[in-house]
């Protein structure tokens, strides 16, 4: 095909699009930015109880002392 040919296939507003292209980049980044901060809000605080909760399964027997001890710190670090 020659280039006159092309050119008459393709639009006049060619390379021209819409405003609103500009648009999804900053969408790109806001989605980011979003499920990074829910991903690091997810690890800041364990749940309401969690502690007891705990305590009651291992009173039970259901968990050994150790992996009680384990599931503690683990609780416990997560609140830093």
């Amino acid at each position: 095909m020659t280039t006159a040919l092309i050119l008459s296939a393709m639009p006049a507003h060619y390379g021209h699009g819409p405003g609103w292209f500009i648009l999804i980049p900053i969408f790109w980044i806001l989605l980011i930015g979003l499920i990074i901060f829910t991903a690091r809000r997810r690890h800041v605080q364990p749940a309401a109880g969690a502690e007891s909760v705990l305590r009651e399964r291992y009173a039970r027997g259901e968990i050994d002392e150790t992996e009680y001890r384990q599931r503690l710190e683990v609780l416990r670090t997560k609140v830093k």
